[in-house]
């Protein structure tokens, strides 16, 4: 009886060892591949780029009434950008040649080159930044008058504004800003009154622009 037990036990365990054999390899465990990690992108260092757009203001005679003046304007930009977190301090220069003008029936005020030296601050959501900006503004105020020599003087005044900015491919940026831009006034005196010790000539324009920059 104990040999027939222990032969019914021998023949149980290589039939299940045969069956075993006979089972197909167990699965191979799901591969899991962890995303790629994506850099927050910074808005840190130096660019260069152009702008252009459009120009509306006004300019005022001391000898005449203020009229209107529009034109556009085309250059290029220079800049540097800090980011600490979110806020993105930077500095920017840019000059432009101007076609900004206009006139009335005795008196025509023109400008033909813009430069601004501005500050930025912005807030970086990602690839996305809005700004503010402000600084000095330079450019030429040119006043005609008929019949006479005119005049013209290179002045300095101010600029403010703001705008937004946008990361696109590789490192190239677009923009869209807004300044307002007071150029003071200077005195045209006899070539704008004939012979007066005194007109002063104002000019004062909104641009509207768009840029294209690429980081450095």
């Amino acid at each position: 009886m104990k040999r027939l037990f222990l032969g019914c036990v021998a023949l149980v365990a290589l039939a299940g060892a045969a069956a075993a054999a006979d089972l197909p390899p167990p699965a191979a465990p799901n591969y899991y591949k962890a995303p790629a990690y994506v850099p927050a992108y910074t808005w840190s260092g130096f660019y260069i780029g152009v702008n252009g757009g459009g120009a509306w203001g006004s300019s005022a005679w001391d000898s005449t009434s203020s009229f209107n003046t529009t034109g556009g304007l085309v250059g290029g930009t220079l800049g540097y950008n800090y980011q600490i977190g979110h806020a993105v301090l930077g500095v920017e220069g840019d000059i432009d040649w101007a076609d900004i003008q206009g006139s009335n029936t005795v008196a025509q005020t023109s400008d033909t080159w813009l430069s601004t030296v501005r500050g930025r601050l912005g807030y970086a959501a990602d690839r996305f930044m809005p700004f503010v900006t402000a600084g000095g503004a330079f450019g030429d105020i040119r006043a005609a008058a008929p019949g006479l020599s005119g005049g013209s003087e290179t002045n300095a005044g101010w600029t403010v504004g703001g705008g937004l900015e946008f990361a696109v491919a590789g490192n190239f940026t677009l923009k869209a800003e807004y300044l307002y831009v007071d150029l003071g006034k200077f005195n045209c005196g006899g070539g704008c009154l004939g012979g007066a010790a005194t007109d002063n000539v104002s000019f004062t324009t909104n641009i509207v622009r768009a840029g294209l920059n690429y980081r450095f």
